[in-house]
């Protein structure tokens, strides 16, 4: 029986000995290329133990040699788990913790142009800071059916609606406002459409088809409310004439269709090219912003429960409850037309803005995030891009990161 005991001992400890924890709270160096690590461990089959709720959401992995090394190399701390481990299964399974196992790295799809405008996107910069893989697709590439072969689609900074991001005011004479207008125009032409905005209609459609059929997808900015509102414009031509030089629908007040979008409701569209706008779903206007500064500027998010609600909670993990707020052409969403089924998972509690949403469609999900770039309060035309390494525990780019991890994970099957 001791005999038994001893190997039963020994055996334990070796497992013990066998991991590695990534903590992700405030003893961390760096929070965002510590979700490089979860990538870099699964494109080795290497599984992550993703603990929700514990030390921030913490990763806890196999103890490779190699693994270490990266640690070391990136910057990310990590702890060897010698005598803990049972104690952070118990204390996982008392409080509302959980554990989801991630077990393969999805592949990850940016939607960007092939000429970008002058600043930069938030998710790219967060991928490439981290070092984890993604490829760039656009039009032609939706249209050949590419989406087929990714997990995980982010929509860069686009504008849906053909508006060309409703910057006519101030840039329609601008040679990168221009030449982007020529080559919208072109690609349209190449697909048989008779104007841009018909020929984004169809892309959104196509991608409304990829998350109904499994896909995630990901938006910030304008990429979240342009494409919902040309979900909601199939038939409908809601562009002022500067864009397509035919006339808006007369009646677009009553024709917009609701139930085709995924997130909004009850809207009001803005027409007019001379407002940097697209809807009332922003809240605050950018035409109208209320800016409060950077200091009195932030939201919360909510706590879900672990362990009946992994998705929420997933998505929400973070070192702080609070993350300070950031401006974008689409700051915020006005909660008076978020549909009833989507989850609020951040928001100003001082005012009627959400910021960070999510929601289910068919077989997938969609998650739209308020603001340009967490670490960039009011982003302009022409500004530098953000130095992430100056910024490596943000709170606001950890909740990016989040999702890109979503796609791997499968819940842990209760013991009985």
């Amino acid at each position: 029986m001791n005999r038994i005991i001893i190997l039963l001992i020994i055996f334990i400890e070796s497992i013990i000995a066998q991991k590695i924890l990534i903590p992700m709270d405030q003893t961390q160096n760096d929070h965002l290329k510590a979700y490089g690590i979860a990538f870099y461990a699964l494109n080795r089959n290497i599984n992550v133990e993703w603990l929700l709720n514990f030390q921030g959401g913490s990763f806890l992995i196999d103890n490779h040699s190699f693994i270490q090394a990266e640690c070391k190399i990136r910057g990310v701390s990590f702890l060897k788990i010698e005598n803990e481990l049972l104690d952070i299964y118990s204390t996982i399974e008392q409080n509302n913790m959980d554990i989801v196992i991630l077990e393969k790295a999805p592949k990850i799809a940016i939607y960007s142009p092939p000429n970008k405008q002058p600043w930069d996107d938030a998710v790219t910069l967060a991928l490439t800071y981290a070092e984890v893989d993604y490829d760039i697709l656009w039009d032609e590439e939706v249209f050949d059916n590419t989406l087929e072969k990714y997990d995980w689609l982010h929509l860069h900074h686009e504008d849906f609606t053909g508006q060309y991001g409703k910057f006519y005011r101030n840039y329609h004479n601008a040679p990168w406002y221009i030449e982007q207008k020529n080559r919208f125009e072109d690609l349209a032409k190449k697909y048989d459409m008779i104007s841009v905005h018909e020929e984004k209609k169809a892309i959104s459609r196509i991608i409304k088809n990829y998350i109904s059929n499994g896909g995630f997808l990901f938006a910030m900015c304008s990429a979240t409310d342009s494409y919902d509102i040309a979900l909601s414009l199939e038939n409908i031509d809601g562009v002022h004439s500067v864009f397509d030089g035919t006339p808006i629908d007369n009646d677009i007040a009553n024709k917009i269709d609701y139930s085709k979008t995924l997130a909004f409701t009850n809207f009001t569209i803005f027409s007019d090219p001379m407002i940097y706008e697209f809807s009332d779903i922003d809240y605050p206007p950018s035409h109208n912003p209320i800016t409060r500064g950077a200091e009195a500027d932030y939201f919360s998010l909510f706590e879900f429960s672990a362990k009946y609600d992994p998705v929420p909670t997933m998505l929400t993990q973070n070192h702080v409850p609070i993350v300070k707020g950031f401006m974008g052409q689409t700051t915020g969403f006005n909660k008076n037309m978020i549909k009833n089924h989507v989850i609020i998972m951040g928001e100003d509690p001082a005012s009627d803005q959400a910021k960070y949403l999510h929601g289910n469609y068919g077989k997938g999900t969609y998650t739209f995030y308020g603001g340009h770039d967490p670490e960039d309060y009011q982003h302009f035309v022409g500004d530098p891009p953000t130095d992430l390494s100056l910024h490596r525990n943000s709170p606001g780019y950890r909740l990016i990161l989040n999702n890109i991890l979503f796609p791997a994970a499968r819940k842990k099957e209760k013991k009985t």
